[in-house]
Order: C-alpha cells, then sequence, then structure tokens
C-alpha cells in the first residue's frame, strides 16, 4: 500500500486529494503528475470547503516540489496567521496547523481522540477539528487557555457581531478613564488618546450586560488582539514588548476593534461549526489528571523549549492590560510556578538545588550525561556577567519533561503514537541533545520505541546568537 492509499484509507478520499496537492504524499494511482489547483479554482469565492480555503490562505498554488520548504516550516506558527481562526491572535511558541492536520489525518482513526498537553493557543484541537475528530487540550498559562477556548467557541456569528457593535455604542458614553492610573508599562506603551479608547472598549466589556460564555471570550479576545498594533513601541520576534523602540504606523482603537470583529466573523462564517467535540482543560502537563487512562488515540504537540524563552513575559502587555498582572515581578507568582521549567528566570526564582534534581529517580536513564552537562554548565556560568541559572534550568526541565511522559504514557492507549515537534539547546555554548534524551525518557515511562526526524536548522541567522552550536529543530515520534 502506498502513502496515497494509506491516507485513502484512513481518511477518506477528499482528504487524501488534499495531501497530494500539498506535495506531502504521491499519488502513484495517476498516469501523470499530480493536477495542481487552477487559480480559478482557488480565488476565495471558489473556496466552498472550509479546509480548502485553511489550506490554500494565500491563494497561490503550491506545487509537490514545496514539500520540503513546508517541512522545515512544520515549527514554526507564522504561517498560521494566514490561516482561519488560527490569525486571530499571534502566538508565537506555536506551531504548523497544516503539519498538525496532516499528522491527525494520518495518524488518528475518524472516531478517534487527539490530545496537546501543551495546548497553548489551540493549533492541535483547531486541526483535529478541521479533520472531524474529537480533542482534548490541557493549558498551564491561564491567559492563553483563554485565548483558545476562544478561538474553539462555536456561535451564532449574527450575534457574535450584534453584540460587538453594542459594545462600542456602550463604550462611547462611558465616563471618561482615569488614565493617570494605568500601569507603568501600559503608560509607556500606549499614547494618551489610543490609550483612551482601549480602555473605554475594555470598560465597555467589563460592565455590560453577559452575553454567552462563547461570545463574551471572543469580544475580550478581539480587544486583546488588537493592543500590539495600537501601540506605538515595538515587539521583538518572540513577543516581549520594546518599549524603547516606536513604530511608524499606529492603529486607532475603534478602526482596529471594527476590523478584527469583521474578520473573526467572515472566519466564523468560511469555517462553519463542527460536530467535533473539543475541550481545553486548566492544568498541568506534568499529571494530565483531568484526563482518562488510555483515552488518547494520538499526541500531537510541541512542549516548551529550554532555550530561555519566557512564556510569561511574552504576554506581560496583554496580561497587563486586564489587571491580571501589575509588575514584571508578578509572572513568577501568576504564570511562570505553573509551567514546565523551561527558562532561567523561572529556575532562578525556585532557587533550585541541582543535585536534588539529579537525583530524581525519573532521569536514572540521562542521569550521567544530564549531570556532566549541568555541571558543566555550573562552572561557565560563574565566568558570565549574567551568571544565569542554566545548570539548574536544563535539569528541572528534564525532570518535568521525565513526567510528562508518565503521564502520556497513562493517558495514550497501547500502539497510541505521540509526535512532539521539539528543539534541541545549547546553553553559554554547552550542548544539551534534547532529541535523544527525550526519546530515552519515553522509552523509562512505558512507550516502546521513539525515532526523531529533523525538519531545519537552528541558530544560524540570529546576529545576536551567543554561541556557534548547531542546533534543529524536528519531530520526536513515540510509539506506545
Amino acid at each position: 500500500m502506498n502513502d496515497y492509499e494509506y491516507l485513502v484509507a484512513r481518511v477518506g478520499q477528499t482528504a487524501a486529494d488534499r495531501a497530494v496537492n500539498l506535495g506531502y504524499v504521491e499519488n502513484s494511482q495517476t498516469d501523470g503528475p499530480t493536477p495542481t489547483p487552477s487559480s480559478d479554482m482557488l480565488h476565495p469565492a471558489a473556496m466552498t470547503d472550509p479546509v480548502q480555503a485553511t489550506l490554500w490562505p494565500d491563494f497561490a498554488v503550491a506545487p509537490p516540489a514545496s514539500q520540503a520548504r513546508r517541512k522545515a516550516r512544520s515549527g514554526a506558527f507564522t504561517d498560521n496567521m494566514a490561516l482561519p481562526i488560527h490569525r486571530w491572535f499571534r502566538y508565537s511558541a506555536g506551531f504548523s496547523a497544516e503539519w498538525a492536520e496532516l499528522m491527525i489525518g494520518r495518524d488518528c482513526p475518524p472516531d478517534g481522540v487527539v490530545f496537546d498537553p501543551f495546548a497553548g493557543s489551540g493549533t492541535t484541537l483547531l486541526a483535529a477539528r478541521a479533520t472531524g475528530r474529537a480533542s482534548l487540550g490541557v493549558e498551564a498559562h491561564t491567559f492563553v487557555r483563554r485565548v483558545a477556548e476562544a478561538k474553539l467557541a462555536i456561535v451564532d456569528v449574527d450575534a457574535f457581531e450584534a453584540a460587538a457593535y453594542r459594545m462600542v455604542e456602550a463604550s462611547r458614553h462611558t465616563a471618561a478613564p482615569e488614565l493617570s492610573q494605568a500601569p507603568d508599562l501600559i503608560g509607556r506603551c500606549f499614547e494618551q488618546d489610543v490609550l483612551d479608547g482601549l480602555t473605554r472598549l475594555r470598560d465597555a466589556w467589563r460592565s455590560r450586560r453577559p452575553e454567552t460564555e462563547a461570545i463574551d471570550g471572543l469580544l475580550s479576545l478581539a480587544l486583546t488582539a488588537i493592543l500590539r498594533p495600537c501601540s506605538h513601541v515595538g515587539t521583538a520576534q518572540w513577543q516581549y514588548v520594546l518599549p524603547t523602540r516606536r513604530k511608524a504606523s499606529v492603529a486607532d482603537p475603534y478602526v482596529a476593534f471594527r476590523d478584527r470583529i469583521a474578520m473573526m466573523a467572515q472566519d466564523l462564517h468560511a469555517t462553519g461549526s463542527s460536530v467535533a467535540s473539543a475541550q481545553m482543560f486548566q492544568g498541568d502537563a506534568r499529571t494530565c489528571a483531568d484526563i482518562a487512562d488510555a483515552s488518547v488515540d494520538l499526541v500531537v504537540t510541541s512542549p516548551p523549549y529550554p532555550n530561555n524563552y519566557d512564556y510569561a513575559d511574552a504576554t506581560r502587555l496583554e496580561m497587563t492590560f486586564w489587571g491580571e498582572v501589575e509588575s514584571w515581578s508578578d509572572l513568577q507568582s501568576v504564570v511562570r510556578r505553573k509551567l514546565i521549567r523551561s527558562c532561567s528566570q523561572h529556575s532562578a526564582a525556585e532557587k533550585l538545588n541541582l543535585e536534588s534534581l539529579l537525583a530524581r529517580p525519573a532521569l536514572e536513564p540521562i542521569r550521567e550525561e544530564l549531570t556532566q552537562v549541568c555541571h558543566a554548565l555550573a562552572e561557565v556560568r560563574m565566568t558570565k556577567g549574567g551568571r544565569k541559572t542554566y545548570h539548574t534550568m536544563i535539569a528541572a526541565y528534564f525532570a518535568d519533561m521525565a513526567d510528562t511522559f508518565h503521564a502520556l504514557r497513562r493517558v495514550v492507549k497501547p500502539g497510541g503514537v505521540c509526535h512532539l515537534m521539539i528543539g534541541d539547546s545549547a546553553p553559554y555554548g554547552v550542548y544539551a541533545p534534547c532529541d535523544r534524551w527525550m526519546g530515552e525518557l519515553a522509552l523509562a515511562a512505558g512507550f516502546r520505541t521513539w525515532t526523531f526526524e529533523k525538519v531545519r536548522d537552528r541558530n544560524l541567522k540570529w546576529k545576536n546568537r551567543k554561541h556557534d552550536v548547531p542546533l534543529k529543530e524536528g519531530v520526536l515520534t513515540v510509539i506506545g
């Protein structure tokens, strides 16, 4: 059975043909090359199939020759910003929805359940819904979980638009906000007239008569999503705010909100309402406490990379605007303490003891190598100005991932498949072979086999990179 026949058997003729057109598989059933969609077929008006519109966001031909490029970008969220619903909020820590949809269509039976223990803003769950599969997601970051829940909401689009109109009208009649009481970060990131409009919209959302929970979440997300476009300060690639960098163009709050509502309504109309269930849980990937034993057919996820990316700081502007944090110092207690320990800010705040971490029984398969790496980091950090606690961060990260694999072994059915988009790490230039270590931890947790396929090289283009150790990103596949 070739790849095309396999896809037909698993996901049906239509989905298999889409995979052929994307260049993921070859159709040996045909005598010639796979026909490429014409420009007429790819025009928005011709896209009656919601998944077709999702897969061809730019209305441009994607021939089979693009396979390598798409594969290389399977770890990137950037392409999702052209996809309906995915584009509602930029979450740089995500991964390709198209890749997730292909994995789900290939490896999950039509009546199966897909699970993402690091669900983030909902990429996997949206991809599962597009293929008609039921899905479950766990996310520890409360703010990001709410983003995912809003994107997964099923609402009456007319009611949503009417609620947005009432919210705008109410905002024009609210009392003038006391902007001098705004947190320092908010005052530095918005001009006074812009902040006035944003605050009026927020106050109108808070004081209005509640709609359905789904509509309330969508309205909140629409306002949240326009904060960056309305700010005059810059944003780094990984969503950190740069208050000292000014942008040339700043959006008007009311125009931006109107346009965001229109885009969201358009996407809701285009994608329709799926009968496939999608449920998000506030929880911890290290326990997956809300997920039943042997209930999952397929895991598609991307855990945090041990590369010092601060997931809490990446959403600080939005959380400060909504009053969830007042300053940077709040991020540890409100967000970081719930997350996998993948940044030095987290490990430093917890004042972790390296030897206690290394003694964890779950780390036995990798303890010798991990100890060498952590001790090397402990020495190198003393020669650095910042003295970042990478030595305890790396140890804590793999201890957390060991717990995660044990939790996954419990919830995944015998013979189930896990696809994890992962990246390796070299803090202070000390290399940690994340793919091999995580494979070893998966086996120790009770999984049968693991393989790793590289999809792209990393640490090649950054002008400010701290070391020249070659890094990679790829898919760790674990079989139960």
